[in-house]
């Protein structure tokens, strides 16, 4: 509900004509002076001259409808007679600032199509018209038309009818000086260019109680001291101006002022407290031009809050959320505007646009201001456009620029928006000052302003002598200076450093004072420091954004950048595209790829046939049990696993290792033994007993008690010794690709070595015995692990000795539970046929119930089958979880025992979980989830596709689990586990394929970075990255501004979220009807036709099923998104819900019936490119991962490994925000690697396996890189 307060159009004065007032006045006080330039003009002499006047208008053919410019010198009352002349004769006035350029005047009055204009030689006519007989205003006519400035840099007109100006000047009658109104012994100052509105104001101060105006020049209004005498000397009493030109004058110069008014811009409390004394009323307005000049006004004084106060009479007004629904008291919003002031625009699109019906209200107006809502009044807080995101939150700049005019010293400031040399958006404080005497101590102001608001918040500082500012008086923040004039005023710097500092000061917009400057002081970002090293590159080719995070000093860089040796010279290669005969092999080993996927639909729809033949079922067709078992026998996952292995070693066999080429004969071996390994649902084997013989199928060499939890490499070089562990999602595949070549080498892992989770051993690794590598590391093959050694990070790297965090006696071997992990890993792939075999059942139960068409019968119950079977598997997933965590606790087992099996149970049902139950993650419902799986999750926290032992997890309030996290899990060592509870700390971020282990604890506020590990202990506040983790220096800001985007979203924002989160349910029901369809086509080919044609045609169908997939997911992206922008969106906002929406459909649609099939080939550029990517002629992408498809530009020849994020996105404080991703042509990303959003590779640059990308980095033509953040990579 809105406040009678805040409601007052039906009290709007009586209807008249700004020219009913002029005759009124001119009637009672026609003695009165009415205007004084220096000549005095009284009522009753101005009446005769406004009305001659307007005979000559008349008489040239100007009259109600006419539109006359005016153009005249301010300061003189040529100009007032001219205005109210042209209201005489009917007309509207379109005024343009004599000081303007021509070009201004000339779009204005073309834009107007005015008929004439005034200058300061007379009236000019433009065009004839027949003279009309006389004629006066009417209510609806035109008062004046003013042009004020648009986004786009074309001004918009904006025309007030008489109506409106009439009942504003009546309105504001009823506010002034109640006790002592004005009258004939006033003087009102007329100090504002006529193009600006507020003169509206001063003149008709005047003219409406018979008070006398007083034009003054305007260079004079602008001088601040020279205007002091002035007025004193000309009687001035009343002044309506700009806070900025107020700022300027001299409180002396205001002695007999008993009305001053503020309005246009924002009003500081200093400002209040200097214009306030106790025989003045000093009042603040607040209006749009397209409300008529003022829409709501407050009494100011000393020491309370500077208000814009309460509607005038006739105005309604109302604070509005983002979805237009009025807000609370103390709430923040946008204004919106209704009532009797309500103008118009000369542009019908843009007037229909701009006014439209709501709240109830047949017109309203959105002001694009934002203000608080308090029963006292309303509180100005800043233009929405004046919001700028720094750091990923929202900031008003209102709230700066009071800290700013608080400072001793200061006359006027401002703050506005600019853009660094790296493109980031700072804050830049102008300023004047009172007493230009006094020097200007910019360390002291910083000083201040720091212990007044974050530090990330203080903007830097320019000082002038005088702010510029527009015709209308506010400060012209486009004339602004920038970049600011700095220069490198440190001394005894030397050469290196001087170069630095000019780089620094370019992309800063900042001084650099001494060799300890400190680039994130500074106010450094790291998109700027990307930048940065971005330029240094041009010298320096292989300087690398760690090497500013670990010399953020200025000296200690150039310390840093004299120690890097030159660079070789860059061998340039020609860029290799995959050619058409490669092209054609991949064609057809995707065709039997997916064929074989089909059998297993063959095979279900045997059995199904069965079944329902046994059931009296009509179209059933029985076939014989014995070829069922067959068939089964090969797509259960045993059966797969043995056709799919000796495929892969069939096609593997003899290769060695070394450099091949990229797309050549040995490659696509390679590739299709990946593509039939996958085909037979080897992943869904990791961790149980029979990964070791599928290990030694293709190849592998595996020793006793191996513990192998992840997938072995189809080529078969791999060497596990006795009692080494693996922990899950390794890539032991021993191999990667570039531009050029696919490098493979063999993977040897001694004796009890212990690999940790996700790490990546690339080709020629060799790992020592006892050796330990952590989690999240990369290991190339340029020296070796030796024994006993712990080594860390990406490229990696020792660290210290191994820890013997497990006994060194093997626990008992118990074959027993070799038969459970066997059995429990064939539960879990027949748990989701189990759940779609019931769905499918309750399909069957229905169309046969009904007797309708079998097929369309089946389409129709296909929706309300897929989503029996989600909510069967999800109940599944439940029980089991809960059943398998009673009493379960962390610490150390053995693998082979209860425990060990129950936690390697659970991360392997919560791992599958997010496949299945995709539309579930990264939606309202998901701490819900995991919370009633055992988590402890606190308020307002968000999770995506996050795995974990639920258990064991402690996630605090407002906390942020992104896309792909780790958090807990289990370590494997010598036949033990280690299972540890893991805490998140309040309002702390772990960023996408961040790693979380177990017994670590990630303390409040802070955050880890993308593909990046939590420390095992940290401080509050602190920021990590990389692998092993290291302290990050970050650039913060804590406003407040967007909580109900961000952290503390409205009750009406959760109900909109979760109806656009319940439509991803659509995703797994075009799934589901999908399969209908194929299974349907497949049964009629069966019955026509026979086992063998189902079983040849059932990969064609599958093919068709995959493209229709793609184009209805790409149908999804472009009604949900449209095309990917940069920008950014606050995490509860339309943009993210409908991302998700898409992406949903991207991950549960396109990916199993299409990406999944088609990775490295044609096609899945193809399909890409459907989405929005742009993708050079010959690329080799092995991953669907770009997220924002749009935003993706892959180069001709460029190569994109398995497993690879683009990360086009990254949440920052709840902030997405979105940028380019570029590949150049021959440019590499290799597997397992991300790289931020704004990064660049040039040509034939390459980034190694389990690397990370910054943001903004641009990678040099030509060079290698590798690591976590990368750096300079020279492979042996």
């Amino acid at each position: 509900m809105i406040s009678s307060a805040y409601l007052r159009s039906h009290q709007a004065p009586a209807p008249r004509t700004l020219y009913d007032i002029f005759l009124q006045t001119a009637t009672t006080f026609p003695e009165a002076a009415a205007i004084d330039d220096g000549t005095v003009i009284t009522y009753h002499e101005l009446s005769e001259r406004v009305h001659a006047c307007a005979q000559q208008l008349h008489a040239a053919g100007v009259g109600p409808g006419s539109r006359i410019g005016v153009r005249m010198a301010s300061g003189h009352s040529e100009l007032y007679i001219a205005i109210l002349s042209i209201l005489a004769a009917g007309a509207a006035y379109v005024p343009v600032d004599a000081d303007d350029p021509d070009e201004r005047a000339e779009l204005v009055f073309g834009e107007a199509e005015i008929q004439g204009f005034y200058n300061d030689h007379g009236f000019h006519s433009l065009r004839e018209a027949d003279p009309i007989t006389a004629a006066v205003p009417a209510l609806e006519d035109t008062a004046w038309i003013i042009f004020t400035s648009g986004s786009t840099g074309k001004p918009k007109g904006v025309a007030v009818s008489h109506r409106s100006a009439a009942a504003f000047v009546d309105a504001e009658s009823q506010l002034f000086l109640q006790d002592a109104p004005l009258g004939p012994d006033d003087r009102v100052l007329a100090g504002l260019s006529v193009a600006f509105d507020a003169s509206c104001e001063e003149m008709w101060l005047a003219w409406a109680h018979g008070a006398c105006l007083v034009p003054a020049p305007r260079s004079l209004v602008r001088s601040g001291m020279d205007l002091g005498p002035w007025l004193i000397r000309r009687d001035i009493t009343v002044v309506s101006t700009v806070p900025t030109l107020a700022g300027l004058w001299p409180t002396e110069a205001l002695e007999s002022v008993r009305l001053l008014i503020l309005g246009g811009e924002a009003c500081s409390t200093e400002l209040v407290e200097k214009l306030s004394a106790s025989e003045r009323e000093v009042w603040n307005t607040y209006g749009p031009t397209e409300t008529t000049v003022v829409a709501c006004a407050a009494l100011l004084s000393p020491h309370r809050p500077v208000s814009i106060g309460f509607p005038l009479a006739g105005w309604d007004l109302a604070v509005v959320d983002a979805q237009g629904v009025p807000v609370k008291n103390g709430e923040i919003g946008e204004l919106v505007i209704g009532g009797v002031g309500l103008a118009r625009y000369l542009d019908p699109q843009k007037d229909a646009e701009k006014y439209t019906a709501e709240l109830g209200w047949s017109r309203a107006y959105r002001s694009g201001d934002h203000v608080k809502l308090t029963e006292e009044g309303l509180l100005f807080v800043g233009r929405v456009d004046d919001q700028v995101k720094i750091g990923g939150r929202r900031i008003e700049l209102g709230e700066v620029d009071a800290h700013l005019a608080a400072l001793p010293n200061v006359r006027q400031s401002t703050v506005v928006v600019q853009k660094t040399g790296a493109g980031d958006s700072v804050l830049v404080g102008y300023l004047s000052l009172t007493d230009e005497t006094l020097e200007f101590d910019h360390h002291h102001a910083r000083s201040v302003l720091s212990n007044a608001m974050p530090a990330a918040l203080v903007p830097r500082l320019c000082v002038l002598e005088e702010l510029p500012t527009t015709a209308s008086g506010k400060v012209d923040k486009r004339a602004l200076p920038w970049p600011i004039h700095s220069d490198v005023t440190a001394v005894g710097l030397t050469d290196t450093e001087q170069w630095l500092a000019k780089i620094w000061v370019d992309v800063l917009g900042m001084d650099v004072s001494d060799a300890n400057a400190d680039f994130f002081s500074l106010g450094g970002s790291s998109l700027a420091a990307a930048t940065l090293i971005g330029r240094i590159r041009e010298r320096v080719p292989t300087i690398a954004v760690r090497d500013l995070y670990d010399h953020p000093r200025l000296g200690a860089l150039a310390q840093r950048v004299e120690s890097i040796h030159a660079a070789p010279a860059l061998q340039e290669t020609p860029v290799q595209l995959v050619s058409a005969r490669a092209r054609a092999v991949q064609g057809l080993v995707q065709l039997a790829a997916v064929t074989l996927i089909s059998l297993q639909w063959v095979a279900c729809l045997l059995l199904i046939n069965n079944i329902a033949a046994g059931a009296g079922i009509s179209w059933a067709r029985h076939a014989p049990w014995p070829l069922v078992f067959v068939f089964l026998a090969f797509v259960t996952p045993a059966g797969r696993l043995l056709v799919g292995g000796y495929a892969a070693r069939l096609l593997t066999h003899g290769i060695m290792p070394g450099s091949y080429p990229r797309a050549g004969r040995t490659h696509l071996r390679v590739w299709a033994a990946e593509r039939i390994a996958n085909a037979s649902g080897s992943r869904s084997i990791a961790g149980a007993t029979w990964v070791n013989y599928y290990a030694r199928i293709l190849g592998a060499r595996v020793g006793n008690g191996v513990n192998l939890h992840a997938i072995p490499p189809v080529t078969g070089l791999l060497t596990l010794e006795d009692n080494c562990s693996i922990e899950p999602e390794v890539d032991l595949s021993g191999y990667w690709v570039d531009a050029q070549h696919i490098h493979i080498g063999a993977i040897h892992v001694g004796k009890n070595a212990r690999i940790g989770a996700r790490s990546v051993l690339m080709p020629g690794a060799l790992i020592g015995n006892n050796a330990h590598v952590e989690a999240g590391s990369t290991v190339t093959g340029d020296k070796p692990v030796k024994a006993n050694a712990r080594w860390s990070g990406s490229p990696a790297h020792k660290v210290g000795r191994s820890k013997h965090r497990f006994s060194d006696t093997p626990p008992p071997r118990r074959p027993h539970w070799v038969l459970i992990y066997g059995a429990s890993s064939l539960f879990l792939a027949a748990l989701p046929l189990c759940a779609v075999g019931l769905g499918g059942s309750a399909m069957i139960a229905a169309v046969q119930g009904s007797g309708a068409n079998p097929f369309l019968g089946l389409l129709s119950a296909a929706p309300a089958g897929t989503l029996i079977a989600f909510a069967f598997y999800g109940l599944c997933i439940w029980i089991l979880v809960r059943l398998l965590s009673l009493r379960l606790t962390p610490g150390v087992a053995p693998v082979r025992s209860a425990t060990g099996w129950r936690v390697w149970f659970i991360q392997r049902l919560m791992d599958d979980a997010r496949t299945y139950l995709f539309p579930l993650y990264a939606a309202q419902l998901t701490p819900l989830w995991f919370r009633s799986l055992g988590a402890t999750v606190g308020k307002d926290v968000e999770i995506s596709t996050s795995v974990m032992v639920p258990a064991f997890v402690d996630i605090r309030d407002g906390s942020f689990l992104a896309d792909d996290t780790l958090i807990g899990g289990y370590e494997l060592g010598g036949g033990w586990m280690l299972a540890g509870a893991t805490k998140i700390g309040k309002r702390s971020f772990v960023g996408n394929s961040g790693i979380a282990g177990p017994q670590r604890k990630l303390a409040k506020n802070s955050l880890v970075a993308v593909l990046s590990s939590t420390p095992k202990k940290s401080k509050a506040g602190s920021n990590w990255w990389g692998s092993p983790p290291e302290r990050m220096r970050r650039v913060t800001i804590t406003t407040d501004a967007s909580e109900n985007s961000t952290y503390k979203p409205l009750l009406r924002l959760r109900i909109l979220r979760g109806v656009i989160e319940t439509l991803r349910l659509l995703a797994p029901i075009t799934s589901g009807v999908l399969a209908t369809i194929v299974l349907a086509t497949l049964q009629i080919v069966l019955i026509r036709l026979g086992i063998g044609a189902a079983i040849l045609l059932g990969g064609v169908v599958l093919i068709v099923a995959g493209i229709t997939a793609l184009l209805i997911t790409a149908g999804m992206k472009w009604l949900c998104v449209g095309r990917h922008r940069s920008g950014d969106h606050p995490l509860w906002s339309w943009f993210v819900w409908l991302n998700e929406l898409q992406d949903t459909f991207v991950e549960v649609v396109a990916a199993p019936w299409f990406f999944n099939h088609t990775l490295g080939t044609g096609s899945l550029n193809i399909g890409l490119r459907v989405l929005g990517a742009k993708i050079g002629k010959g690329a080799w992408i092995e991953t669907y991962w770009l997220p924002e498809t749009d935003l993706c530009r892959i180069g001709a020849g460029a190569t994109i490994g398995p497993g690879v994020v683009a990360q086009t996105h990254l949440f920052q404080d709840r902030v997405m925000s979105l940028d380019s991703l570029i590949l150049q042509p021959g440019a590499t990303l290799a597997a397992h690697s991300v790289a931020l959003p704004a990064s660049k590779l040039a040509n034939g640059a390459t980034i190694g396996p389990g690397s990370l990308v910054m943001r903004g980095d641009q990678v040099p033509a030509h060079t290698r890189w590798q690591g976590n953040p990368i750096e300079p990579w020279n492979p042996s």
